[in-house]
């Protein structure tokens, strides 16, 4: 899929509708995990989930048919999606039982600093010096959100959702080479299959849990699955064929404010300043590390992120 094209017209606008409609649901989902969590223990909860996406996005590449990654790059695949997928949703489901849903969206929104760091020890990618301050601000960002916590707490779970975080960027380094190879949907189709697969011994406590679930909760965890870890990944996919990275990955930054007002409308969960100076903070430095931070990748091996 090539992203370079600039464009215009239908096309543009429907490029668009898919950037708008990721951010909402990415956005949706941390409340979402919130309300889940209130029948669902944590495991379970991502058992189910990805259960629910696993069979959607199975659904969806059975009409599409694109190429699949090859054999070779399994043990990428199981490394990024263990995880990308598994790790990332237990920690993150984990922490969110004490961490309110817009601190956790901010929290996680590091990731992108956490993976530059990675790519710049792992990968010999450089960073510029502008690059070390927007680390420095996200690392400042994340002591205001702990210096500033309110009733919500800072704490083990929020140390939880970092962890979360530090999982995600591990996850963007190892997929990166595929994202160039086999484009944004198969690759993550993949990795959600693989780290579903390490759900499983998880699954059959999850339906028993179900069975007896408010519906609310059980609404929260199909549309979990369907919505931000299903149809997400699709849109997304479909607008990075369309628009250049750089311009359709800047959108996410809107993705913890968003999830922030969900939250408060859906939940009443009212952030506490701390939390949303520390989360402006944090964020700004992530859009610092993104944008002036990085040096030129080399040539040969453009890449996109999912």
């Amino acid at each position: 899929m090539s992203s370079s094209a600039s464009p215009g017209g239908a096309a543009g606008a429907t490029a668009f509708a898919c950037v708008a409609v990721t951010v909402l649901l990415w956005a949706s989902a941390f409340p979402s995990i919130r309300a889940a969590l209130q029948a669902f223990p944590p495991a379970e909860l991502a058992a189910l989930r990805f259960a629910v996406a696993s069979l959607a996005l199975g659904l969806h590449l059975a009409w599409a048919r694109p190429a699949l990654p090859g054999r070779a790059d399994l043990p990428r695949i199981l490394a990024a999606g263990g995880l990308g997928i598994a790790a990332y949703n237990l920690l993150l489901n984990s922490g969110s039982r004490v961490v309110d849903a817009g601190t956790a969206s901010f929290l996680v929104n590091t990731a992108p600093v956490f993976a530059a760091i990675l790519g710049a020890a792992l990968l010999g990618e450089r960073l510029r010096p502008w690059g070390w301050v927007g680390i420095g601000l996200s690392v400042a960002g994340v002591a205001l959100i702990a210096a500033g916590r309110g009733e919500m707490g800072f704490g083990a779970g929020a140390l939880l959702v970092l962890a979360a975080a530090l999982c995600q960027a591990a996850q963007f380094v190892l997929q990166k080479p595929l994202l160039a190879r086999r484009g944004a949907l198969p690759v993550t189709a993949c990795l959600l299959w693989a780290g579903t697969a390490m759900l499983l011994p998880f699954l059959p406590g999850a339906l028993a849990t179900a069975a007896s679930a408010p519906a609310e909760a059980l609404g929260a965890v199909i549309f979990l699955g369907l919505g931000p870890a299903a149809l997400a990944y699709v849109a997304w996919s479909h607008a990075l064929s369309r628009l250049p990275v750089g311009r359709a990955a800047s959108f996410l930054y809107l993705v913890p404010p968003v999830a922030t007002l969900i939250a408060w409308a859906w939940l009443g969960e009212a952030p506490g300043w701390g939390a949303l100076a520390g989360g402006a903070v944090a964020l700004a430095g992530v859009v610092l590390v993104n944008t002036i931070g990085r040096a030129p990748a080399a040539p040969p091996s453009a890449t996109r992120e999912s």
